[in-house]
């Protein structure tokens, strides 16, 4: 049974951009700022004190299973 909240293709995208953006993270005012605030929702992303998104633990771990297709 799938247990996992649906990612659509663009913000599957975004997470694997927030994630390769590293401890930098993403500013606002891009183009996928709609999916990193999607994302932020689901728990995957959050807004740090720089006012820029990061990825979360578990949207890393999202990434890893979901997007690179590796064994957790």
């Amino acid at each position: 049974m799938w247990d996992e909240p649906y990612l659509e293709t663009c913000c599957r995208s975004a997470l694997h951009r927030l994630c390769l953006s590293g401890s930098l993270g993403r500013p606002t005012g891009l183009r996928d700022q709609p999916c990193l605030e999607r994302l932020e929702g689901l728990g995957f992303a959050c807004t740090g004190a720089d006012g820029r998104f990061h990825a979360t633990p578990e949207g890393e771990a999202r990434r890893r299973s979901e997007i690179l297709k590796l064994a957790s």
